[in-house]
């Protein structure tokens, strides 16, 4: 095994800097993570050496009600997400290529799993706004928003950079966010392993199962 040392806020960073709109700003704060790497391999999952721990975060799901993450999901293989129902291209590919790996699985495993989508864009990511567009990808992924300050404290957290919406040199309003999945042990709830835009349906498709065990894909 190799090991490397990463901010992880950075790990997107040459892929997302392209971004018109789901990017990764720069965070001087971001803790940074060691994780290793099998040598020769082009894993899409990275394994952190030092997992993070899952966000203290009580928000709105879409139904309008109090969610707390830590003891909704706990105990429970959980993947969380970041991004927000505008993004023209990276959210919505992320998480339908999260419902297509999952839909392979069997049922009971499905029922196991939680999927978290977080928006980074709370003011047009109401709670109904939320539900319709999750209801198109995965009606069972959690979809959670309330102030923005505290999303963006919780994501960083995570290593994971969330800048205020701004409106960009066209006049629209985009949201500039990291773009890691990260994917929570059931065994501890700890945060063990990223994946970053570039997994594909095949690699969550193989990597779920083991996932859902809280083993190392």
């Amino acid at each position: 095994m190799r090991k490397k040392t990463f901010a992880a806020a950075a790990l997107l960073a040459a892929a997302t800097l392209t971004l018109s709109a789901c990017g990764n700003g720069d965070d001087s704060a971001s803790p940074v993570t060691v994780v290793s790497e099998e040598a020769g391999t082009d894993k899409a999952a990275i394994v952190l050496d030092k997992p993070f721990e899952k966000p203290d975060l009580v928000l709105t799901d879409t139904n309008g009600k109090k969610y707390d993450l830590r003891k909704e999901t706990e105990g429970r293989p959980t993947l969380i997400y970041f991004g927000y129902t505008n993004c023209p291209d990276v959210c919505p590919l992320t998480m339908n290529n999260i419902a297509v790996a999952k839909k392979q699985l069997p049922k009971a495993e499905q029922d196991k799993l939680s999927v978290v989508f977080v928006t980074t864009d709370p003011e047009r990511d109401t709670a109904s706004a939320l539900g319709k567009w999750l209801k198109g990808i995965d009606p069972q992924v959690v979809g959670l928003t309330g102030d923005f300050d505290t999303i963006q404290a919780g994501a960083r957290t995570l290593g994971i950079s969330i800048e205020p919406p701004h409106k960009d040199k066209n006049g629209k309003m985009v949201s500039t966010h990291g773009t890691q999945v990260v994917a929570f042990s059931p065994k501890n709830d700890a945060g063990y392993v990223l994946y970053t835009e570039d997994a594909t349906v095949d690699d969550y498709t193989k990597d779920l199962p083991k996932l859902i065990e809280g083993a190392k894909p």
